[in-house]
């Protein structure tokens, strides 16, 4: 088993070690598994459950003051499940996983997704926000009054368009967590995320959208992490795995997928990639950690 894991794409942490170490021990935790599903969900549960990145546990707050969680998970005989906008479920990645095993859809949002962790005996009601986060919540004046109302007090927080981040709201506010793992003859990815500070109410970036956050097919699998919206609109995910298919080998597939997206968007992402012979990562930030481990 070979796991690949990211901490999200953005600034260089100030103390980088910490979250290392938690990619590392995430990594590894990934790799004793004995499947690749089993894999990426295990090690992205360790990540969600780290208030150092910004997926379940520590998650931004969006416009209305709630954490809402998003994730997605494929596997490479093209079964996926995702659940997007759930408020208080900390394990994003196992609702995701239950989608796939339990339902026949790839999609469940809001309150629905919420009762469906619930049903399947993923924990609700847990209180992500930190001492931190809930300290700039409180320190942003929280807008009041109808939808409006929120994105006339967001343009100056979450930034000018879905390209653009302010510097209240830059990429380092959104460290989408994934991973990519591979038994040599399977694979898997999944991606989670607590999504965007100041975001408008309801907003769901890439990270449950198949192809764009995540995605995976006989020939390898990749997870992405940056600005949302225009991962979706490039679909970073299976444009990294189709360079896969065209006979790239993982490191060669990220580069040029990250170069595509920079080109289409201007804009910034990350992501990582695995093939049949190893994997590889791309990010056209300043920053994004990863961990590998093999078993």
């Amino acid at each position: 088993m070979r796991v690949i894991v990211h901490g999200g794409a953005g600034g260089v942490p100030e103390e980088p070690e910490p979250r290392q170490q938690t990619l590392d021990e995430a990594a590894a935790t990934g790799a004793s598994r004995e499947t690749p599903a089993d894999a990426v969900e295990a090690a992205v549960r360790a990540l969600e459950s780290d208030p150092a990145f910004n997926a379940g546990v520590g998650g931004a707050v969006q416009s209305d003051g709630r954490v809402r969680t998003d994730a997605g998970l494929m596997t490479s005989d093209f079964e996926a499940g995702a659940a997007a906008g759930m408020d208080g479920v900390e394990h994003a990645v196992s609702v995701a996983r239950t989608v796939l095993a339990e339902t026949p859809h790839v999609l469940v949002a809001g309150r629905p997704a919420v009762d469906v962790a619930e049903e399947f005996g993923v924990e609700t009601g847990v209180d992500l926000f930190t001492a931190e986060t809930r300290e700039r919540w409180e320190d942003a004046d929280p807008p009041e009054g109808s939808p409006r109302d929120h994105l006339a007090w967001l343009e100056s927080k979450f930034g000018e368009s879905s390209a653009t981040a302010s510097n209240e709201a830059d990429l380092s506010d959104h460290d989408t967590v994934g991973a990519v793992a591979s038994n040599g003859e399977e694979f898997a990815a999944a991606t989670s995320t607590g999504g965007r500070w100041f975001a408008l109410a309801g907003r769901v970036g890439d990270v449950p959208q198949i192809g764009s956050g995540f995605y995976a097919a006989p020939a390898g699998a990749a997870s992405a992490t940056g600005a949302g919206e225009d991962i979706a609109k490039a679909t970073l995910t299976r444009r990294a795995v189709r360079h896969v298919e065209s006979g790239m080998d993982a490191q060669a597939a990220a580069e040029l997928a990250v170069g595509e997206f920079e080109e289409l968007t201007g804009s910034e992402a990350g992501v990582i990639v695995a093939d049949e012979e190893g994997v590889g990562s791309a990010f056209n930030t300043e920053g994004m950690q990863t961990a590998v481990a093999e078993r």
